[in-house]
């Protein structure tokens, strides 16, 4: 009689049910997220500090092209040629003005005692200062 009361069949509890439990993988997913954009907020940092200090070339020419002294004709002459060939690459108008500069500034170079630059010269000189892009 012991073996038949195991055999009872009871009708208010239920048997087990197997459910399906998905916040782990939640939980994963959205660490997988957050790690992403955490690593992606680090590389633009790093970008950032990289890029904070290095030396511009063109940036550094044009403040000392910029900042040349005109009276000193035959350095400024010089000087002229050497900080501004730097930018004749940029367009063909950039081109055109530098190949005028440098042929307007000939005469001032290769002399002992030269002249101040004339009127035309200086205004070639401003065109060119004005049309430079750092």
């Amino acid at each position: 009689m012991l073996e038949k009361s195991y055999d009872i069949e009871l009708h208010d509890i239920k048997t087990i049910v197997d459910i399906q439990e998905y916040s782990f993988y939640y939980f994963l997913g959205i660490l997988l997220i957050v790690l992403i954009l955490v690593c992606v907020v680090i590389y633009f940092i790093y970008k950032w500090f990289k890029n904070k200090n290095v030396y511009n070339q063109r940036k550094d020419y044009f403040n000392k092209f910029d900042s040349l002294d005109l009276n000193d004709t035959k350095k400024s002459a010089y000087a002229i040629t050497k900080y501004a060939s730097i930018f004749k690459n940029d367009s063909e108008k950039h081109a055109e003005i530098f190949e005028l500069i440098t042929k307007k500034l000939e005469p001032y170079k290769y002399k002992k005692n030269v002249n101040k630059f004339d009127e035309d010269t200086l205004r070639a000189i401003k065109e060119y200062k004005e049309i430079i892009n750092v």
